[in-house]
């Protein structure tokens, strides 16, 4: 259904993916996990067409979408959660609702089936019809999102961390709705911190590292592997393209070129031993007791 080829994409000056390529088939949930950083949202937002690759394509059905405008993306089916919900805080939860369907506005009968079945994934919406977004839990908002990005009946559905900012009991009530969204026959491409979360509902996975693909397999063989995808995550890899790693579960391991590294030779710097002072045997004169210490008259050639 979903084909990233190689994509290259840059912050101006800045790269930030470097080759990336994954695939999403009809009916799928896939996970895409990674560190802070390491280009998750990115390549959300390239696949939106909020972000045009500088090289590679991406196509949705066969149909290159890489070089379209985000509102022709949304018209071919493509919903996208971005991450921190997107709210409308004075709107209430209707108008919000209604902004996400706002490309296919004329089509009453949709909206209507729409709201009847995001309703009834999240009847607390229906309590809160008329209240302004602003004012709800964050949970309460994250579920709105989600049923903004549901409303139209997209052919594929992204989201972007939907645990951000909740509390865990609220994380694992969406993930289930996001499996039944997903049972009901929506392709899901699923951006995830809660690793383990994700990959327990996703049937594959990709791990991204500095904006590379380092880890992809199935959802279940890289759970249990989480050995490997920790060590992703710490940043390091040197195994050659395609190898599996002894004990990864079948886990295949991309390979990243080395940086060189400059080794510094260890600067020593000269010990600093204190200064002596050598003390004339004809200034040391003995007492009494047989002690010695030195005599308080003038030495030789001083007076």
């Amino acid at each position: 259904m979903l084909e990233v080829e190689s994509i290259d994409v840059t912050y101006g000056h800045v790269q930030a993916l470097f080759g990336v390529s994954l695939r999403v088939e009809q009916g799928e949930m896939v996970a895409l996990i990674g560190a802070n950083g390491a280009g998750k949202t990115t390549t959300l937002h390239t696949i939106s067409g909020l972000l045009r690759p500088i090289t590679g394509h991406i196509t949705l059905d066969g149909e290159r979408i890489d070089r379209k405008r985000p509102e022709d993306i949304v018209k071919l089916g493509v919903s996208h959660l971005p991450e921190g919900r997107g709210m409308f805080p004075n709107l209430t939860v209707e108008e919000n609702l209604k902004m996400g369907f706002y490309t296919r506005r004329s089509d009453r009968k949709m909206w209507k089936e729409g709201v009847e079945r995001v309703t009834a994934l999240f009847p607390r919406l229906k309590e809160r019809w008329t209240q302004a977004a602003g004012t709800m839990s964050g949970g309460e908002q994250q579920m709105l999102a989600l049923s903004r990005a549901v409303l139209p009946n997209p052919r594929l559905l992204m989201v972007d961390e939907l645990s951000l900012g909740l509390a865990p009991v609220v994380v694992q009530q969406l993930f289930q709705l996001l499996s039944d969204i997903n049972k009901q026959g929506t392709t899901i491409l699923l951006v995830e911190q809660y690793v383990n979360q994700a990959l327990r509902i996703a049937d594959r996975a990709y791990v991204l590292e500095k904006g590379s693909v380092s880890l992809e397999g199935s959802a279940k063989e890289l759970l249990a592997s989480s050995d490997v995808v920790q060590a992703s995550y710490m940043g390091g890899h040197a195994h050659a393209a395609g190898e599996v790693e002894a004990g990864s579960g079948g886990v295949a391991v991309a390979t990243k070129p080395k940086r060189a590294t400059r080794t510094r030779k260890p600067t020593t710097r000269p010990r600093r031993t204190p200064s002596t002072s050598v003390v004339p045997e004809e200034a040391v004169i003995s007492t009494t007791d047989g002690a010695n210490e030195l005599d308080p008259s003038p030495a030789k050639g001083d007076e």
